[in-house]
Order: structure tokens, then sequence, then C-alpha cells
């Protein structure tokens, strides 16, 4: 079988693949995108980073391809709903990197807080401005850790080791959680308003884009130190540069950018901005070790089907994905739906499986609902191997029962996710063979196809509201593609589920809620 590597790759990943049985690889890194695909209806195998673009052109044509291997974690340059369609298997490497980015931005912070970069380039011009360069220490200062996830406990416990006092924002941890792993919990305006230093720790998704904003800026201390090598994009990069000037932030280090590499980007001519080319896992130990990782898990893959770190299939016998399959899309976007319409801290997820699909081994369904539930939060770094250990890390509960006896479908599924703030239920069902459909949110009943751009709206139920509705999308020029609606006459409330040509913007949320008789407006993406 045929492997391709487009990208570089340590030497002892390589070896890996090269010292199993039957493999033929064939390493590549300056294909372009014609290029590869030219070449890649050859392969049964096909190992990238971030450099590649698995475009639905590409996976069209691979015809061969059964396995694509990221080596690291972020996977928004592969199409996965393409690769899921013709039946590839998508993998990523999602644990390996954390302690090489804790690391980095540890020292990130320590440079920025002694003007080490720009030091260092006044020596190298012969210059000695020790006055200059006079810094501040961190000792007894206030960390504020953005995102408690894997490698922001990870520097909350380095941090500790510095004798920083550290303190952590992350709406989807519990409280109790984030203060056994020894922080304080606190809402973002209070870490906004005590920390001497910010870090973020977060994935890029629509919640943390420009999460850092400026109205952020405007709560924070004077002289805050500002670090980011999470993700590009989750700090506004031109209200971090207002901020700098006006002497808010006194200071930011900065590994990852909104573009990659920044072309004429103004952050990079302030002298108090020091600024690195995405390094955060670029370590000899978590290059080698991302290597073997994604190298033994295709290899595993072609050689026994093991499924490991795949963010798009279970681990299960192909039988019993045959069967599963719609029910597996369906648990995965019900639990990612849920999410998206419930604020707070997780606390405790309810599945009940309901019909036939019962007599099936659930677990996968189980899984995949974590899955759903926990992308929007963290992004590409879940998949179905670790999603319940991450659910585990993070207290959340997980409940399951079962029932044969159906009632109005043959097969239902229904989750109750409880949050620190709120309780909401969706449940669906599949309609034919395979088609996905949502069929109850709360105490409202409809019929929603689950995919595509989506906005869920609560209203009253009063003359003229979903004209009004129709009218704003409109004026935006956002094509209405479906409109499903449920209605609880006893509350006189609707429910409203639009699925629309394109997204719709916040700025336009904001008009449909400002709408007479509209009281919730979320955007939904499936």
């Amino acid at each position: 079988m045929k492997i391709l590597v487009t990208e570089p790759l340590s030497d002892r990943g390589i070896e890996v693949l090269e010292e199993a049985p039957g493999f033929e690889v064939d390493v590549n890194t300056n294909l372009t995108h014609d290029e590869l695909l030219g070449v890649i209806k050859s392969y049964e195998a096909l190992i990238i980073r971030s450099g590649t673009t698995v475009s639905a052109d590409v996976i069209e044509a691979a015809d061969r391809l059964k396995v694509i291997g990221r080596a690291g974690i972020d996977l928004e340059n592969v199409d996965i709903p393409a690769a899921s369609k013709r039946g590839i298997v998508v993998m990523n490497t999602p644990e390996v990197n954390v302690i090489a980015t804790a690391e980095h931005a540890i020292a990130m912070l320590m440079a920025l807080s002694r003007s080490i970069p720009q030091a260092a380039a006044s020596m190298r011009a012969h210059r000695w401005e020790k006055e200059r360069f006079r810094g501040k220490e961190i000792f007894d200062k206030t960390l504020g850790v953005i995102g408690f996830g894997r490698v922001g406990r990870v520097v909350a416990e380095r941090a500790r080791g510095l004798k920083l006092n550290v303190i952590a924002y992350d709406p989807h941890i519990p409280a109790e959680a984030i203060r056994r792993l020894g922080a304080e919990p606190v809402t973002l305006g209070e870490l906004l308003a005590r920390s001497d230093c910010i870090t973020v720790h977060t994935p890029i998704t629509p919640e943390t884009r420009n999460l850092i904003n400026a109205g952020c800026f405007a709560r924070m201390k004077r002289g805050v130190l500002i670090v980011n090598c999470a993700r590009g994009g989750i700090v506004n990069e031109r209200d971090l540069y207002q901020a700098l000037q006006d002497g808010i932030v006194a200071g930011a280090a900065l590994d990852v950018f909104e573009k990659e590499p920044p072309e004429a980007n103004p952050l990079l001519d302030l002298e108090n901005v020091i600024a690195t080319p995405h390094l955060g896992a670029a370590t000899d130990e978590a290059q080698e070790n991302v290597a073997v990782a994604v190298a033994n898990q295709i290899a595993d893959f072609l050689r026994n089907g093991t499924i490991r770190n795949a963010v798009n299939f279970p681990a299960v016998d192909g039988e019993t994905m045959a069967t599963l399959r719609p029910y597996l899309t369906l648990a995965e976007k019900l639990g990612s739906m849920v999410t998206q319409i419930t604020r707070g801290g997780l606390q405790e997820i309810a599945v009940d499986f309901i019909g036939d699909v019962v007599k099936y081994d659930t677990t996968p369904l189980t899984i995949a609902l974590l899955k759903g539930v926990l992308t929007p939060i963290l992004g590409d770094e879940v998949n179905f191997v670790n999603a319940p250990i991450l659910a585990k890390e993070r207290d959340i509960r997980v409940r399951e029962s079962k029932r044969i006896e159906a009632e109005d479908f043959t097969n239902l599924i229904t989750v109750r996710l409880k949050t620190t703030e709120l309780d909401n239920t969706v449940s669906g069902t599949i309609f034919g063979r395979r088609d996905a459909r949502l069929v109850r949110i709360n105490d409202f009943r409809l019929e929603s196809v689950l995919e595509g751009h989506l906005l869920l709206i609560y209203n009253y139920d009063k003359p003229g509201t979903i004209g009004a509705i129709g009218t704003c999308l409109g004026r935006h020029r956002i094509n209405i593609a479906t409109m499903d609606v449920g209605q609880v006459i006893e509350s006189g409330q609707n429910i409203i589920l639009l699925r629309t040509d394109t997204p719709v913007p916040p700025h336009v949320q904001k008009e449909l809620l400002a709408l007479d008789n509209v009281l919730f407006v979320q955007r939904l993406e499936l």
C-alpha cells in the first residue's frame, strides 16, 4: 500500500512507516494543489500538516484513499464532510503538543516581561542600553488564563511554580473543577480587571473568534501583558494594536496570527511586541512525538483496520458501522446543537435511546454525542477516542438510558444538557434510511434538517413577526433556504429554525433580536 507524505515529518516517523511490511512511502513536500490532484489517485494514505489543502476536489480524485493523517491538531485545511461521504477516515494527534505549547507560552511571558528579544537585538548591534530595557518581575503578579483545557492547565501549573497567582476563565468547565486544579475560577470580566498578565489557550471557534477585543481591552489593568500562543483570531489584532498604542497593553507576545505568515502586519512594527512564527509545537521532542504518533496510527489502520484519534469515525467494526452510521451522525449533530444553544459550564449530559436502535451497542452513539457536545467548545482537539476522556476531565456527568418501546417514532435519540445556567433538550430521529431530522427543542415540536447554516429564533406568536424576520434578512441579502416552525399554544410562543445560504453575521443577529416579539436569536453551524 502506498502512503504519500506532503509535508516535513521527522525521520523517526518516516522510519516507522518504512519499517512496516507492505508499505511504500513517498515523501514529496513541494507539491502544488494541481500536482496533488494529479498524483493522489495512486495512494491509500495521505499524511499532512497545516500546509496541504485537502479540498473536496482532492478527495474526489482520490480513488484509493482510505485515511488522511494530520501530524498535529488543526484540521481546517481538510474538507471533513467530503472525506466522510467517501468513507475516508480523518485522524489527528491532539495530545502530543501540550507540553511544548505550554512551555512556549511561559517562555514568551518571561521574554516579554524582561524585553529579552529587544535587548538581544540591541547587543547584536553593539549597543549597551541597560536602562532602556529595565523589565518587570512576574513574582506575585496575577496571571489570567483564558481557556482551561490541557494546555491552559499545564501553563497554570508552571505559573504556580513561578509564584504567580493564577486565575482562570472557562465558561465550559465547572468552577469546582478549576479550583481543584489549582486556579481560582473567575468570570471573564473579573479576569480582565484583575490580571497583570493574560494568556490565551482556547481553540478558535465562532464563540472565541475576536474574544479579546476593544471592549475587553478597555476593562483591563493599564500596563497588562498579553500572550497568545493558541490561535490567530482569538485576539483581535486591530484592537490589540490600538491598545498597545494607547498604553493600556504594555506588551504583547504573539506566536499566532490571523493570517500566517503575517503580511505587512503593523503589530510587528511595534517595539513592545515580540513574535515567533507559530513555534508552540516546534520542539524536537514534540515534532518526533507527533510524527511517530501519526505514523503508528496510519500503519495500524492500514494493517489492522484500527481507528485511533479519528474525528469522523468511531472505533467500530464494519458491519456495525453500516447499521449505525446514520445514528452516529444524528447523535453527533444533536450534541453539537444542544451545546450551541446552551450557555454556561457543562455539568451533565443525559441521553435516551428509544426504539430499535437499542438492539445494538449504543456506546459508539454516546461517544459520537460527546464529540458533538465538545466540538463547538474545543474544536479539532476532540475526536471519537478522546471525547469521553475530555468529558471526564471536565467533570461532566454522562447518563444513558434505553427503552425499546417507541411512541411517535421508530427510533428516537433525546439529549438533555444541563449547565451552570440552563437546561436544554433536543430530540432527533432518522427518516427513511439515513436522513437525520430534528423533531424537538424543549417543548417545541418541529421537523428540520440538521445541516448547514442555521438560525434559531424564539418569538411571541404575533402577526407580522415572521414577516419582519424575513424582511430583515432580505435587507441584508441573506436567502432563507428552509423555515421550520414549532409552537407551544399555552405559552403563546414560537420557535423558528431557519436554514440560510450564508451564515448570518453578528450585527444581523442583533437587528433580529431588536425586533418586536423576538426573544432569542442563536446562529448554529452543523
